[in-house]
């Protein structure tokens, strides 16, 4: 089987275990993408300015937060916010018959923590749910932090791996977990692990939207990408994104794997009549 195309937002940026940025050197990023085969991406990269051989961390930290703009933008006009309040709407409800206390909604791999805001400044599900956001890359977690304080909205960030615990999932069974754009930078190898790790900590639910890999997806990419977005990473990495993505069998089989005890669906729309919103569709587990 041939290796997966990287993104080069996947290598751009290297932390360590206590949140630390690390140098990355600009030559071992552009050999790794031309033994891809992803010239392209790396003439991207050899354009990135560095010293000493190491990246601009500074150019890279002011494209990153670029990049995540522009990903803010893809999810405004994908509706995303609405749509996950409609989704998590009914299975909060059945978090809260079936235990006391608030529910909290978990963002894992929240980038600026669009989705997060835009649900707290909407109240779309109710005022004792409390919103946060998870995120590796601290500059970005700094970032969400701010907008949410400048915004006066009520929902906290947090810099770190989601499922450690009581990092932000402190009571399982009052916790839904969420993604939107993140299960695709996952190794096959991995994507039965990151359900367990849901499973273990015993959340009550779990809904990661992700792309649905098809010629409509790839294709709608591509002209989206072009016409909307300005920075060469965010149009490399946004079609490379829908090539990349999980077809839902692959991912039922890795939940169902991963989180025996939960149902697992994936929400997707019709490949021959498909519209433009379900290009991003969730996978969701419940505890029955």
């Amino acid at each position: 089987m041939a290796p997966r195309p990287l993104e080069i937002t996947d290598l751009l940026w290297s932390i360590d275990a206590d949140g630390t940025p690390l140098a990355v050197p600009q030559a071992e990023v552009v050999d790794r993408l031309m033994a891809l085969g992803q010239r392209r991406a790396a003439r991207i990269v050899s354009a990135i300015p560095a010293a000493d051989g190491v990246l601009d961390t500074g150019y890279v930290d002011a494209l990153g937060f670029r990049v995540h703009c522009e990903l803010q933008r893809l999810g405004e006009e994908l509706q995303l916010a609405r749509r996950v309040a409609a989704l998590l709407s009914p299975i909060i409800e059945m978090v809260r018959l079936n235990s006391t206390g608030p529910v909290r909604i978990v963002d894992v791999g929240c980038g600026l923590g669009f989705v997060v805001r835009a649900l707290a400044a909407s109240s779309a599900l109710g005022g004792d749910v409390e919103l946060v956001g998870v995120d590796l890359n601290p500059l970005l977690v700094a970032e969400a932090r701010r907008l949410a304080e400048r915004e006066g909205l009520t929902c906290r960030f947090e810099q770190g791996d989601a499922f450690k615990p009581d990092l932000a999932i402190r009571d399982g069974a009052r916790c839904i977990v969420i993604s939107s754009g993140f299960v695709h930078h996952l190794p096959e190898s991995g994507l039965a692990e990151f359900f367990a790790a849901q499973s273990w900590l015993g959340v009550a639910a779990f809904a990661h939207w992700d792309i649905a890999p098809c010629l409509w997806s790839t294709l709608g990419a591509w002209v989206f990408h072009y016409a909307r977005m300005r920075e060469p990473v965010s149009r490399h990495d946004g079609v490379l994104s829908a090539r990349r993505a999980y077809p839902a069998s692959k991912l039922q089989q890795a939940a169902q794997i991963g989180a025996p005890g939960y149902d697992i669906q994936v929400l997707e729309g019709s490949r021959w009549h498909p519209r433009a919103l379900d290009v991003l569709r969730p996978i969701v587990g419940t505890r029955p």
